[in-house]
């Protein structure tokens, strides 16, 4: 006889039978009573439960975090160093960051400065707690982002971070911050916090606190500041390496139209009258700044372009790295460094005469020295001395070309014929066409160049120029004289540009710094890119063969064997003179121009060295060769270009680089 089926208890009848022996659970999840969908949705009570728990656990932890920090009694600002700067063999070159800094009392801060601090970076200083929640979420999802996380945070946070912690962007310093910062805010006045934050905070030009930023701007103590001056202080606070108008015209825009909006926001904010902004609405240039005697020389100029490199491969900003504390390994050559800038100074000084010729004054050179096997800056001279004249002339755009950029419109030809084949068959010798194309390097004859980029296209020659090296920011309109130099690389990147001939068409990008340490620990992210195909090695070769052509018949291989070189001459008629040369081991580019101080357009070149100097076209050779060890007086083929024939004849502008562009205004480059 078969049993009867055993029936399946309801949920309800489970649930009462759990109550009666005593076992029902403490957490009805998922609930027994419930079926399909609703046996997954919480209960009131379950969600009730949980946001309580939440709510005691976070303030728990607020409890035991607020317990456990405490207000540090050493300062971070008593323990900064200097950053120490190497040349590539290991030997020191520098030592940079003796901290500029004079503490003046609150009394010695004008209010101007303090109202525009408070409007520019934390309007609710006077009322808030001292930390601001919104900005720390804002932190925390920049920092998972990689960014910055300064935003967002208050004035007494900053003055926290400044004072008593790193400058690491890491969540164990962000937490300290938070509860210092609160602690502070309750145990000190909010008078003396701005103090201490207008003491300790990096205001650009190696000065730290209102006092020496005072001086370094205006050349006044704090106390003399007025609004306009206060305002832009302020600006600088947000990055003085993007706020300092000295520093480029891009940064000079950026300057004034947050000067204004200070001042505009202080209005807002009820701490300037509408009358009293009336008063202030011219700009208040500030003075030229001035230099360490540590960084005279060339030793500015290398050390600018070491922590331009740093700041951009690392995401170390410059006030960051202004707190001292590094070790910076660069690529420079001590001896290198030193060739160049007596090169340059016996071949001008032999050479010019500013005192008797009006035309031989403010004539600048700027020259690099690259290593083509992996882009490594060996030497630059940036100027006469980095204490006097701050724009580095070989980190500079701005400068026409001239004829050395025809080789990129020689390498596009030859790659665009060897692409162009049915089968990409192999070319070992130049063609035909090239003889021609050599000899006008030699005179600087623009027709040829001028019908080439008629024939293989403007586009082909920039990106062929961009692939080796230059810049595309450096590139001048598409137009008839693109293909005869109107394009403005720095010298750097010219250098830099033709390495890739010497190097099989493999390009490096330049770098100058190969290890930084701090504190024993290594600073990532300068791992240095592979190199990159920026053409073939056969159609490398075969430029390679042409300007080593147009070395032989300069003269050039006669001073320095197996060299290849390309110089401007006698039809290169725009305001600047170059020469690139380049050997198996490095690659030089030097340029030579006129620009008075504080003025962004150049001079013209006629005159300068006297009637035989080809507008000043002979010294870059000279100083090359002086460089690589020969003292003589190097001499360019003086033969004039022959015009072209009409049936071969170029619109007329194409003969002239003076009427066919206008000179670039000089600003700072980017390596």
């Amino acid at each position: 006889m078969r049993k009867p089926a055993m029936r399946k208890p309801s949920p309800s009848e489970r649930t009462h039978r759990a109550t009666r022996s005593g076992r029902r659970r403490p957490i009805d999840y998922p609930r027994r009573d419930r079926r399909g969908l609703r046996r997954w949705l919480p209960s009131w009570r379950l969600l009730l439960g949980g946001f309580l728990l939440s709510v005691g656990a976070l303030c728990g932890l607020f409890a035991y975090g607020y317990a456990q920090v405490s207000i540090p009694n050493e300062l971070a600002a008593a323990r900064q160093e200097a950053n120490v700067y190497y040349w590539a063999d290991g030997s020191q070159m520098t030592a940079v960051g003796a901290v500029n800094r004079q503490i003046v009392p609150l009394s010695q801060i004008p209010v101007p400065m303090r109202n525009a601090v408070v409007a520019a970076e934390n309007a609710s200083f006077y009322s808030d707690p001292g930390v601001s929640l919104t900005g720390e979420l804002r932190a925390v999802v920049n920092m998972t982002k990689g960014q910055d996380v300064q935003g967002g945070s208050t004035i007494t946070q900053q003055f926290v971070k400044n004072t008593y912690l790193s400058q690491d962007q890491t969540y164990t310093r962000k937490i300290r911050e938070f509860f210092i910062s609160l602690k502070l805010s309750r145990t000190t006045s909010k008078d003396l916090i701005l103090q201490g934050y207008l003491n300790t905070s990096w205001f650009g030009r190696q000065a730290y606190g209102i006092q020496a930023a005072a001086y370094a701007y205006y050349g006044i103590p704090a106390k003399d500041l007025d609004p306009g001056q206060a305002a832009l202080l302020a600006a600088t606070l947000k990055g003085a390496e993007q706020y300092d108008p000295s520093l480029g015209a891009a940064n000079h825009a950026r300057a004034v139209l947050r000067w204004s909006w200070i001042l505009d926001r202080e209005v807002a904010s009820g701490l300037m009258t509408p009358a009293e902004r009336n008063k202030y609405r011219t700009f208040p240039e500030p003075r030229k700044e001035s230099v360490a005697t540590s960084m005279s020389g060339q030793t500015g100029y290398l050390v600018n372009v070491a922590d331009a490199y740093i700041t951009k491969r690392t995401g170390l900003a410059a006030k960051d790295l202004a707190r001292g504390g590094y070790r910076i390994h660069t690529t420079f050559e001590k001896d290198k460094v030193r060739r160049l800038e007596q090169a340059v100074r016996d071949v001008t000084g032999a050479g010019l005469d500013p005192k008797k010729r009006a035309t031989d004054r403010d004539v600048q050179v700027g020259a690099a020295t690259v290593r083509p096997r992996d882009g490594a800056l060996l030497a630059l001279y940036g100027g006469s001395d980095a204490t006097r004249h701050f724009t580095d002339n070989a980190d500079t755009s701005g400068v026409p070309a001239g004829s050395v950029f025809k080789p990129f419109a020689l390498a596009a030809l030859i790659g665009g014929q060897r692409d162009a084949s049915p089968v990409r068959r192999s070319l070992k010798t130049p063609p035909p066409e090239l003889t021609d194309m050599q000899s006008a390097l030699v005179t600087s004859a623009h027709a040829p160049f001028v019908q080439l980029g008629k024939s293989i296209g403007w586009v082909a020659i920039r990106n062929t120029a961009v692939k080796a090296g230059l810049l595309r920011s450096s590139m001048a309109p598409l137009e008839q004289t693109f293909p005869i130099g109107t394009s403005t690389p720095s010298a750097i990147r010219t250098a830099d540009a033709y390495a890739t001939f010497a190097n099989n068409g493999a390009q490096n990008d330049p770098y100058s710094v190969t290890r930084v340490v701090r504190h024993g620990k290594k600073v990532g992210g300068l791992q240095h890119p592979r190199a990159r195909t920026a053409f073939s090695p056969e159609v490398a070769a075969i430029v390679d063969k042409v300007l080593h052509g147009v070395a032989y018949q300069n003269g050039t291989q006669a001073i320095v064997p197996d060299a290849a070189s390309v110089a401007t001459g006698a039809a290169d008629l725009t305001k600047s003179a170059w020469f690139v040369g380049y050997t198996e081991d490095q690659s030089t580019a030097i340029t030579l121009f006129r620009n008075k101080p504080g003025q962004a357009r150049l001079l013209p070149l006629t005159g300068v060295g006297g009637p035989d100097s080809l507008r000043g076209n002979v010294f870059p050779p000279r100083i090359w060769a002086h460089f690589m060890g020969h003292t003589g007086n190097f001499e360019l083929n003086r033969t004039e270009p022959t015009e072209p024939t009409a049936s071969a004849k170029p619109d007329p502008a194409a003969r002239s680089e003076s009427t066919s562009t206008t000179p670039q205004p000089i600003t700072p480059g980017k390596d």
